[in-house]
């Protein structure tokens, strides 16, 4: 318990957490009309919310991206980036059920880039498992707290 709480892991899995976000939200916020399409292709949604979906998702991982990576309300970030990628490991976990190999849209925003939903959702474990350690596991303080009763 105590390396997950170490400090430097902290900032290691908010770097690459938070690259992984960014790299992620790229193609999707110049253009999130092919998001669309991809998020259609999931076959869960009714088409109601799927354009709001193409649209807002790419700033929340975007949003998720620079925080975790910035450190600033890492904490709050890892909730969101938890929240989007257990979103994300149950629609891929839906289709690898019904045996439909989906377009991720995950680093792209094509329709064409179609994956084995199972290895798409093993990709994503460790990403959320990382993402809950930032969350569930707060580094411990780098200040020594002085000895009780004595005066600092």
């Amino acid at each position: 318990m105590t390396l997950l709480r170490n400090p430097w892991l902290h900032r290691i899995l908010g770097v690459v957490m938070g690259g992984i976000f960014l790299y992620a939200a790229g193609s999707k916020l110049v253009d999130p009309r092919p998001l669309v399409t991809i998020i259609w292709g999931y076959r869960i949604l009714p088409a109601g919310p799927i354009n709001l979906l193409a649209i807002y998702m790419p700033w929340v991982e975007l949003l998720a991206g620079a925080s975790l990576l910035s450190g600033y309300k890492r904490r709050a970030a890892a909730l969101l980036a938890s929240g989007l990628l257990t979103m994300f490991i149950v629609a891929l976990g839906i289709n690898a059920v019904r045996g439909v190999n989906v377009a991720c849209g995950c680093f792209s925003a094509s329709a064409e880039d179609v994956s084995n939903a199972w290895l798409l959702v093993l990709r994503d474990l460790p990403m959320l498992a990382a993402a809950l350690v930032l969350l569930l596991f707060p580094p411990r303080s780098s200040a020594v707290a002085p000895a009780p009763g004595r005066k600092t």
